[in-house]
């Protein structure tokens, strides 16, 4: 519950004086944690306890003890969010970053509007508006505020805690453009989804893969990536998609960079970073009641479900959850327990297969232990890190060697150490993989509720019935929670609608039409199909064509004459293509809604 208004409110500025009490209390405040802080465009002294800086004509009061780092000066400074700082320019090609960084405070990014940084940009990034360096209404998704404040060029990106968010969004007020200012407008594809040439892993990730891969606080850049991928002797990377507690900032981990790699054979296996063991010292902790740390564990899943939905990593892909060491009681393994099994079953109801990632001796020891345990839903794939350099996946005494044995194993066998090749430097930790489809099949779209009709009609509030159920269903799989699909349209629903639409580029009603309804029918992998496939893609392109043409299309996997001569018509009819050939291009212009 947000606070009462006090009687007498304070100024944003007035109220950054106290800030730094709680950063410290959460961070463990140093003012060395750099090596020096780095000069700004400028920097002075506010008020007692802030001071002001500024860049490209972007001035804001920050705390008084936060680091200043210019990364122009100061180019392969990690761009880090676990002890408080504000980081002005461009982050650089490379980085400093320790590999095994976990943990967040608050912090702040402004740099300029370029081509690279727009990537970032998603639906829920807020734009000022003309003659404005501040949004107040801006969402925070993920724990991230992301401002565009299009006067100034530059692009706002705050990181903050469930505890810090008001003290972040007290800085962001503080936001004035100065003369300085020159303006830099987006580009008007920045956040939108693709439409003739989808970005998207060329599929499931990491997939079926033996061998060796690394995994690092901040994804590199796509030139460090294609050097590594020539010399080194790794083909997978571990990238954190979401979760409150990363450590580390992510310039470079955008749906392109994920195109890009997974085109270039690199397999990518996301992290999760979130809610910590609550027998930690952790400033973010799951609870000790095992129902609420369940239900933590499905609200983590829904987050990561929609962060690699952005970034293009589809269903069928295995979404590891970060849960560092503990000293491990019968309480704290229950909870964390428990929070791994609303883990999974949330990732298993919107198609994703769910991993751990744990220390062997703690977090993975436990959950063999309870390997067979009902009252919990095991993890489909383990992520483990035991430090005794051998690149297997052996799991010793910690797990029997005939528990998550069908190809569902990472050995994180080496930890904290750089490496260079092709004259890119990275700091990581090493990592073995034996992975495949083992654990439970998840349905790449919906269960639980008939999907096909002839026609799918307007649904909104109010709306009740069969296709309410379907549209709730299809929502709740796409990582926006509807409720249980009980074929009512309510504010659950309402509210999931319009979130999908907001992250699909669509108008934000809350009303599933068919626009909404074919981004949400089409939704899976990227799969290719064109007469004589069948299966499940083929459903899918059938329920999909049927709400974007408005007719009925035969829904019985079958990829036929009637499926062939729609395909062709809905290619005419929006400009692509015309081939019959159902390939990323159609599959993304189905999937935007279009």
């Amino acid at each position: 519950m947000s606070p009462q208004p006090s009687p007498h409110p304070r100024s944003p500025r007035r109220r950054l004086r106290s800030a730094t009490a709680l950063l410290a209390v959460l961070g463990g405040l140093g003012a060395s944690f750099l090596s020096a802080p780095a000069q700004a465009s400028e920097v002075r002294d506010a008020a007692a306890g802030s001071r002001t800086v500024a860049y490209h004509g972007y001035r804001l009061d920050v705390p008084a003890d936060w680091q200043v780092v210019d990364l122009t000066e100061n180019p392969r400074a990690c761009v880090r969010f676990d002890r408080p700082a504000v980081y002005l320019g461009a982050p650089g090609e490379q980085n400093d970053c320790p590999a095994h960084l976990v943990g967040r405070t608050a912090g702040i990014v402004v740099e300029p509007i370029t081509a690279r940084s727009a990537g970032q940009v998603t639906a829920a990034t807020a734009r000022a508006q003309r003659g404005r360096a501040t949004v107040p209404s801006a969402v925070s998704s993920d724990d991230t505020v992301r401002v565009a404040v299009e006067d100034a060029g530059v692009l706002v990106t705050a990181a903050h805690t469930p505890a810090t968010e008001d003290l972040v969004r007290e800085v962001l007020a503080t936001a004035e453009l100065t003369s300085a200012a020159r303006r830099t407008e987006l580009p008007r594809s920045a956040g939108q989804p693709a439409t003739v040439a989808p970005l998207a892993a060329a599929g499931p990730q990491p997939g079926s893969y033996l061998g060796k891969g690394f995994d690092a606080c901040a994804a590199p850049s796509t030139a460090a990536m294609n050097a590594w991928q020539t010399s080194s002797p790794y083909s997978a990377v571990g990238v954190y998609i979401s979760g409150s507690f990363r450590g580390c900032s992510q310039p470079n981990l955008t749906a392109s960079w994920v195109t890009s790699q997974t085109s270039n054979g690199w397999r990518l296996f996301p992290i999760d970073v979130g809610r910590q063991a609550p027998c930690t010292s952790f400033s973010l902790k799951m609870s000790a009641d095992p129902a609420t740390a369940k239900s933590q564990g499905v609200s983590a899943a829904a987050t990561a479900i929609t962060a690699a939905s952005n970034l293009g990593i589809p269903a069928g892909s295995t979404i590891y959850s970060d849960i560092e060491a503990y000293t491990s009681t019968a309480s704290c393994k229950a909870a964390v327990l428990s929070y791994l099994s609303g883990w999974t079953e949330r990732l298993h109801s919107g198609g994703y297969l769910s991993g751990f990632y744990s220390s062997a001796a703690s977090g993975i020891k436990d959950a063999a232990a309870e390997y067979d345990n009902s009252a919990y839903t095991r993890v489909d794939h383990l992520f483990y890190a035991w430090w005794n350099s051998a690149a297997d996946t052996n799991t010793g005494s910690y797990v029997p060697s005939t528990y998550w044995a069908n190809h569902q194993r990472i050995h994180q066998y080496v930890g904290e150490v750089t490496e260079s090749y092709g004259g890119y430097s990275i700091n990581i930790d090493r990592d073995y993989l034996d992975v495949g489809a083992g654990g439970t099949s998840p349905t790449p779209t919906c269960s639980g509720a008939n999907l096909n009709f002839s026609a799918y009609a307007t649904v909104q509030s109010g709306s009740s019935g069969e296709l309410v159920k379907a549209a709730q269903c299809l929502l709740t799989a796409a990582g926006y929670s509807a409720g249980t699909p009980d074929g009512v349209f309510g504010t659950a629903t309402a509210t999931a609608a319009r979130n999908f639409q907001s992250a699909k580029g669509l108008t934000a009603d809350g009303v599933v039409g068919p626009k909404t309804w074919t981004a949400l029918l089409s939704r899976g992998a990227a799969t290719v199909v064109q007469s004589g496939s069948s299966g499940e893609p083929v459903t899918r392109l059938q329920r999909a064509l049927t709400a974007a043409l408005g007719r009925t299309v035969g829904i019985d996997g079958s990829f036929g004459p009637a499926t062939d001569q729609a395909v062709r018509d809905y290619q005419s009819s929006r400009g692509l293509t015309v081939d019959g050939i159902v390939g990323a291009g159609t599959w993304g212009a189905l999937q935007a809604g279009r």
